[in-house]
């Protein structure tokens, strides 16, 4: 899943209930993303995302870098923190290739607001299905001290193109504290999905420059 939308610069605001009537238009423009069209959702292995979740976004970025070099990227997530602002610790918690089944840990720092105290949001991934160079879905948690996403599923797809890569992702959270203020959250959510495709892109094409 992605949190990159709990960073410092914003979260601070996240629950902040006098921004409420200022991110209702943002929240517009995050549902919109992909061109104000009606998607299939995105699946990996025939599963997508929590149909019944209040808070969802969807996005995707042409990256013209080899297939290869993305998926490396993307799944080598122990290294996130080397091209990823938002991730200050991420670890894998089993051993060997990236599978079905592997588990990993990663962290992003949250600053104090007036309703939560300031705190390192801890989330634990685990990879329901995978098919490779073609999609990845993980799930999981995201705890920190009076701050928590129950629960938050994730899809990605990677298509090869004339023009280079096509990145399609969709997210959804659930959980009380994320579901009193919805376009807030889903705001916030759009922000985080669009910087991580922005930095995956360009820690991509630096990379196949390189070659």
């Amino acid at each position: 899943m992605t949190l990159r939308s709990l960073r410092k610069s914003v979260f601070a605001a996240l629950f902040t209930t006098s921004l409420v009537a200022g991110v209702l238009g943002v929240a517009t423009q995050a549902n919109a993303a992909t061109g104000g069209g009606v998607h299939r959702p995105l699946t990996c292995g025939g599963q997508g995302v929590d149909a019944t979740a209040k808070i969802r976004y969807r996005t995707e970025m042409l990256i013209k870098a080899p297939l290869r070099t993305i998926w490396n990227l993307q799944t080598d997530v122990a290294d996130w923190p080397a091209w990823q602002t938002a991730v200050a610790t991420s670890q894998r918690l089993d051993s060997g290739r990236f599978r079905v089944g592997s588990q990993f840990r990663w962290t992003t720092p949250v600053l104090e607001t007036p309703t939560t105290p300031a705190t390192t949001l801890v989330i634990t991934s685990t990879v329901q299905q995978l098919r490779h160079q073609q999609c990845i879905r993980w799930t999981g948690p995201a705890v920190g001290d009076g701050l928590s996403i129950d629960k938050g599923v994730h899809v990605w797809n990677f298509t090869e193109t004339r023009r280079g890569v096509l990145v399609r992702t969709e997210e959804t959270w659930n959980g009380a504290q994320v579901e009193a203020d919805v376009p807030t959250a889903t705001a916030y959510l759009g922000d985080g999905l669009e910087a991580w495709l922005k930095e995956l892109k360009t820690a991509a094409e630096r990379d196949a420059c390189r070659v």
